[in-house]
């Protein structure tokens, strides 16, 4: 019975204080009773501490769209974080590409020049996956983790404060203005203790606050540490991309020439990669009227009829069916055909056989 009666007590005091805290705010925003103001570097804290605040929350949200940019996904990691389970790794776009990249060059065969260059940057776009997934991981530990603390643990224990100080901001303002309307002696005594006990909670209240708040500036040196981390996983990703492209430019050593004649651009001889790049920009526009002198003992080989030994010096795929494809290195036979164009040899390689251009070739001894 006690206990329920203390109960009962309690929760009229508590809907009292609540109804006093409301009457004060009311009355200050129709401007009818005086607030009291904070101290200009209390003041300063709190709208620092609320300006990290949001601009964390959109860098956070931000960086998790960059990492993952499927937003299915991102809710599925959420649900799993929230369940404190770990979610079942999936394949990435870069990986899952890869392997459509190894399985058609498997099918159309890795014998081919195509089958063969799909094969490769099949397998450097699976590395390139693993290393977003390295990346993924390192970001989400040392860079979001830290910033998801602060929003989900100290900002919301400053919330929490401060909230409570504005409570007892609202109880001290209150009791001044009941002691003001106070007119008995014994009315005035018992509001003037009332105010001497409300200005001590709100002085401790605003001494606790500042304290936590000045606590911002060693969050903000702990985020640049974490935002180091953050651009050295994003360095070392690029990088590692980097160099996995350039590892398969070396191994796909040129592109095929038939690329730009499937642009409608001027046909004539097929210009190796390597040598479009000495060119440069301004002489690949014209094309048309670029002469490549070829080497004299292909000429020679031009004007006879026998057969020579040529080794391949690039890629080449075939642009039709009279065409024979070439792979970098490969060594084949190689012939001239009365009426032929003088920038094109007969090239034979087992039972296949077909034009290829001699700026492809180096004859052997």
């Amino acid at each position: 019975m006690n206990i329920m009666d203390f109960n009962v007590k309690k929760l009229a005091a508590d809907a009292g204080t609540f109804l006093s805290r409301a009457v004060q705010f009311t009355e200050e925003k129709l401007g009818q009773a005086e607030k009291t103001e904070l101290d200009a570097h209390l003041e300063n804290l709190l709208s620092k501490a609320e300006c990290t605040k949001i601009w964390t929350e959109k860098i956070m949200k931000q960086t998790e769209v960059l990492l993952q940019p499927n937003p299915n996904a991102r809710i599925e990691e959420f649900v799993y974080e929230k369940l404190d389970r770990k979610a079942p790794s999936r394949i990435n776009n870069p990986e899952l590409l890869g392997q459509y990249m190894i399985d058609a060059g498997t099918e159309f065969g890795p014998g081919t020049a195509y089958g063969n260059a799909l094969i490769k940057c099949g397998e450097t776009q699976k590395r390139i996956g693993t290393a977003d997934r390295e990346l993924i991981q390192t970001s989400a530990l040392n860079f979001l983790t830290p910033l998801r603390n602060f929003i989900e643990g100290d900002y919301k224990t400053i919330a929490k404060e401060r909230k409570l100080l504005q409570n007892k901001r609202l109880d001290l303002d209150a009791a001044k203005t009941r002691l003001k309307k106070a007119k008995a002696a014994e009315t005035k005594s018992s509001s003037e203790q009332e105010l001497r006990i409300t200005q001590s909670e709100f002085d401790r209240q605003a001494e606790i606050t500042r304290l936590l708040l000045e606590g911002i500036s060693s969050t903000h040196a702990h985020h640049l540490r974490c935002l180091n981390d953050f651009v050295e996983a994003q360095m070392t990703y690029y990088a590692q991309c980097y160099q996995y492209m350039l590892d398969l430019q070396k191994q796909l050593g040129s592109f095929p020439s038939n690329y730009l004649s499937n642009n409608n651009q001027t046909s004539g001889t097929p210009v190796p990669y390597a040598l479009s790049n000495a060119i440069g920009p301004s002489a690949q526009a014209s094309t048309g009227s670029l002469v490549i002198t070829c080497p004299s003992n292909l000429n020679d080989l031009k004007e006879s009829s026998s057969n020579r030994k040529a080794r391949v010096l690039y890629d080449y795929d075939a642009a039709n069916s009279t065409e024979l494809s070439l792979l970098a290195d490969e060594v084949i036979t190689v012939f001239s055909v009365v009426g032929m164009d003088s920038d094109w040899l007969m090239g034979e390689r087992g039972n296949q056989k077909g034009k290829v251009p001699i700026t492809y070739l180096e004859l052997l001894n």
